[in-house]
């Protein structure tokens, strides 16, 4: 894998992962609200923009990802953030990694170590 692909892969990665923890942060700081106040409060956090504004970013880099790598070898990779995703989760919202969700991280970092390496 080159250089630019590895750069292309890791800013999708990283934006993808901060687009989620904006949204869960939008999701939680506006979940007791109700109805109308409910939608006016999240559309008006600043963290569902800014998970929007990173979602566009990464899709952006997902597109040139995709245009560097064959579509079966972008997916398996795209699937790393999965991990990312869960090990923020953990960090900043002191979720629980079960020990099935444990064995998925493994599965999911050895296969994309195998594609990486193809």
């Amino acid at each position: 894998m080159s250089a630019l692909i590895i750069i292309l892969w890791i800013i999708n990665l990283a934006c993808d992962t901060v687009g989620q923890i904006a949204f869960k942060y939008a999701a939680i700081t506006s979940k007791h609200n109700q109805g109308m106040h409910y939608w006016r409060k999240l559309f008006g956090n600043l963290w569902l923009w800014l998970g929007f504004g990173t979602y566009v970013l990464g899709f952006i880099f997902w597109l040139a990802f995709l245009s560097q790598v064959p579509l079966s070898q972008g997916i398996l990779l795209g699937s790393f953030n999965m991990i990312t995703v869960m090990l923020a989760g953990r960090i900043l919202f002191k979720e629980q990694i079960t020990p099935f969700r444990l064995i998925g991280i493994l599965f999911i970092t050895t296969g994309v170590v195998l594609v990486g390496l193809a």
